[in-house]
């Protein structure tokens, strides 16, 4: 319940701006929180020479993954009586399906660590989260107003 609280205060707070607005938030987003776990990562070590924790493709795989949801999202706009419920949807989805090339690359690359590939997958969440939360603008409840005190008559 918490978490449907938080998602309906972010997404009254960007609701007002315009759909690009909303995309370029959730890209940032994105990057800054991958960009913050990428960091923790190398400060600790968890995959030292594993080229997949590095900036340059962590951040453009960051921006082709929310670019990628945000596309999705405006197509199902125009296409899908409830776009949000069904966006959600394919988020988790395309989630799951995000992590099989990660445990691949336990085999593939010798420089991967269990540690490494947990840090990739993490990553994908962040961008799920904040393509969830910032590209729809959804069926958004107003703001509850104080109730007027009745006068007696």
């Amino acid at each position: 319940m918490q978490l449907d609280t938080a998602l309906t205060a972010v997404r009254r707070t960007v609701a007002p701006y315009g759909y690009p607005v909303r995309v370029v938030l959730a890209i940032v987003a994105s990057m800054v929180g991958n960009a913050a776990l990428l960091a923790i990562a190398l400060a600790l070590s968890v995959a030292p020479g594993f080229m997949a924790l590095a900036y340059p493709p962590v951040l453009f795989l960051t921006v082709v993954g929310a670019a990628g949801a945000a596309l999705v999202y405006w197509v199902l706009t125009t296409r899908v009586e409830n776009p949000d419920r069904t966006f959600k949807r394919i988020v988790v989805a395309v989630l799951a399906l995000s992590f099989i090339p990660d445990f691949g690359l336990l085999v593939a690359d010798e420089a991967a660590t269990l540690a490494g590939v947990i840090v990739l997958m993490l990553m994908h969440v962040v961008v799920a989260v904040a393509c969830v939360a910032l590209l729809p603008a959804g069926q958004i409840v107003p703001s509850p107003e104080p109730e007027a005190e009745s006068e007696p008559r």
